[in-house]
């Protein structure tokens, strides 16, 4: 079964982890499309948080407790930095990560893709899965908050600076995925979808995860136009996010904070939007959408095997709706 995961993020690496299992005796491979809007340039390097998060943890490189990042991180570097006074000092660089960076920025700089740079990084972690960048153009999710008490005046900023600096407390405005109106699929992006069996929506930040996915030209026309059913995975639960802080994002685009509330922003493919399917968890039981075949199965990843059961639900929910 081909396989195709629309993922960013903690959360997606680590659903991920389930689907690898699930498919680890198939011949086909996953292609998981990761998330690149939260790239940020800081201290002469580009960093790709969401695909060092699914190399990591699929590689076995992740640190655990903190979720993202090297294990065994060490801080010289930054704190070198910091002794000179080096602004930001709000995102810290681990000794360790900073050489993926460094060699991702060399590469970049000698003109490759960041596909092939992915591709490149790759080979060091073997994550088992495909992992394809949603592009290869620049684009960046700016946040627009106010400026003032007053809420008069505006200023626009980096994602990863509302979201790590402010942890999000700024209240925002809008968010402005920069460069997606000239962006392009990268290569093998709509290809996999057009030959997937099945894709998968996993349960990352719907907004700026998922949201920017799909602001790249092609990637929503290519799920409307692929034979495949299509599989969403709540990020909430209970009406609070699983993790990270979607609940400071849902409400700046119009959403309900809730399983139903995030499906009803996919909307379902026969009427325009993304979703066959959608998996809640239990305590969402009666949660609905219309024109969406809802279920509810345990959504807590708290293992691989919890995820892999996850998994295997999706897929059971993508045949029915697919013999419906």
């Amino acid at each position: 079964m081909r396989i195709v995961v629309l993922a960013g993020g903690i959360g997606g690496s680590r659903f991920l982890l389930g689907v690898r299992a699930v498919a680890g005796g198939s011949a086909e491979p996953v292609t998981a499309i990761i998330n690149t809007a939260d790239d940020v340039t800081l201290h002469g390097l580009r960093i790709c948080p969401d695909l060092d998060s699914v190399m990591y943890t699929l590689g076995a490189g992740i640190d655990p407790e903190r979720g993202w990042g090297r294990a065994k991180e060490t801080w010289t570097v930054r704190d070198e930095l910091a002794a000179y006074g080096a602004e930001p000092t709000w995102f810290g660089l681990g000794d360790r990560d900073i050489a993926t960076h460094l060699i991702r920025t060399r590469m970049l700089n000698a003109g490759y893709p960041l596909s092939a740079v992915t591709d490149a990084l790759a080979e060091r972690w073997r994550p088992g899965v495909r992992v394809l960048p949603m592009t290869d153009d620049r684009v960046e999710t700016h946040v627009v908050v106010a400026d003032d008490d007053n809420g008069t005046n505006r200023r626009a900023m980096h994602f990863q600076e509302w979201w790590i600096r402010h942890r999000a407390e700024l209240p925002a405005e809008k968010f402005v995925p920069t460069g997606a109106e000239d962006a392009a699929p990268a290569p093998g992006v709509v290809e996999a979808i057009a030959s997937a069996d099945l894709v998968l929506i996993a349960p990352s930040n719907p907004v700026v995860s998922i949201g920017t996915i799909l602001s790249v030209g092609g990637i929503r026309t290519a799920l409307a136009q692929t034979s495949a059913p299509v599989v969403g995975i709540s990020p909430i639960i209970g009406g609070a996010a699983v993790r990270g802080m979607a609940e400071r994002c849902l409400p700046v685009v119009g959403a309900e904070v809730s399983a139903a509330g995030v499906a009803r922003l996919y909307g379902a493919r026969r009427g325009g939007g993304l979703l066959d399917g959608w998996l809640v968890d239990e305590t969402d039981a009666g949660a609905s959408a219309e024109g969406i075949e809802v279920r509810a199965v345990p959504l807590w990843m708290h293992d691989v095997d919890a995820t892999a059961a996850m998994v295997r639900a999706a897929i059971k929910l993508a045949q029915e709706v697919r013999g419906a």
